[in-house]
């Protein structure tokens, strides 16, 4: 009897059941969670389950799920960026400034504005890549480093103050609700998921970003070099830091230099609850918007509730916490599946 319980045991799992295992624990878990979530604040918060409060979730998210995109690609690598909250702040002082520019029509004014804000993100996120590959320094203390050079910057260029006056076409589209239901913003970030989709699934550079974060010295030995899709992902992160400037402005009106102050926390969070390791070279960028739909869930639900703003980040936090936790088990079933 203990014979056969012991070959029943060791007997290998089907390829197909193997595969569909592997989509459960790797893939569909963050989504099962985000369901139960909504369905437990549907249930016990008052207006939760409405069409206003979803409209409210889709625009307060917009912003977090595009930089949450670029970081999803740095944390591919093994890296991480702290630096996109202050950049944001210092590409929406620049993106303004363009557009109150009274000598530009207000089109070219915002073409130039989206141009600006996305060149300066990507020459500080090429910068926080190029430097932490050529000397070999740590990510983390490279993009604190570029963190408060950014934030200082925000404040040089805006000369400490509020930029208002943004073009009203600029601003009727922010406002822009597509169907009755889907903002603008949400649009945009949705086209930001997609594109980073389609380039990590389909394309040889976002294969190779998924293989520099498994091992970049198996990278190396095929010929190619890692530090440049390195630098490559921070100069992504950067561009997407832009994205969301713009963003940023779409729904606020305003450049301040001190938009984006711990953006970059939550972007992080939501790449990690989405399920990409911190070690690199595992996740999925609709994890990501996923992840990120959790935390402003998470977030309003709490305050329909009536939970104080000094105890919701311990809640987020606690889960964040626990998202790093099951990421170890996940790791874990993955091989015994195997």
């Amino acid at each position: 009897m203990s014979e056969t319980s012991e070959i029943a045991v060791a007997a290998p799992v089907s390829p197909g059941r193997a595969k569909f295992l592997r989509f459960l624990v790797r893939d569909a878990g963050v989504l099962l969670a985000l369901v139960l979530i909504t369905l437990f604040f549907s249930a016990t918060a008052p207006y939760f389950a409405t069409s206003g409060n979803a409209l409210k979730i889709f625009v307060q998210i917009a912003i977090n799920t595009v930089l949450a995109a670029g970081m999803t690609f740095v944390l591919l690598t093994g890296g991480i960026d702290l630096s996109v909250g202050s950049v944001l702040a210092l590409c929406t002082v620049v993106g303004a400034t363009v557009m109150i520019n009274e000598s530009l029509s207000p089109a070219v004014a915002i073409t130039l504005a989206l141009l600006a804000c996305m060149a300066t993100g990507a020459v500080c996120g090429f910068l926080n890549g190029w430097i932490s590959t050529r000397w070999k320094i740590p990510s983390f203390i490279v993009t604190l480093g570029m963190l408060n050079m950014a934030a200082g910057a925000a404040r040089v260029v805006s000369d400490n103050s509020t930029i208002t006056g943004l073009p009203q076409s600029f601003v009727d589209f922010g406002n822009l609700i597509i169907g009755g239901f889907l903002p603008s913003i949400f649009l945009v970030a949705v086209l930001v998921i997609a594109a980073g989709w389609f380039v990590l699934r389909f394309t040889v550079f976002g294969r190779m970003i998924f293989a520099v974060g498994t091992n970049d010295e198996a990278v190396r030995l095929s010929g190619h070099n890692p530090d440049f899709y390195k630098v490559a992902a921070f100069t992504i992160s950067g561009l997407t830091a832009g994205i969301a400037a713009m963003v940023y402005l779409l729904r606020l009106n305003i450049g301040s230099p001190i938009a984006g102050v711990g953006y970059e926390l939550n972007a992080i969070a939501a790449v990690i609850i989405g399920g990409t390791s911190l070690s690199g070279g595992k996740g999925s960028i609709i994890g990501t918007l996923v992840g990120a739909c959790i935390l402003q869930v998470l977030s309003t639900g709490l305050q329909l509730l009536g939970v104080g703003d000094n105890f919701k980040p311990i809640v987020i936090g606690l889960v964040i916490v626990l998202a790093v936790i099951l990421d170890a088990y996940r790791e874990r079933l993955l091989r015994k599946i195997r």
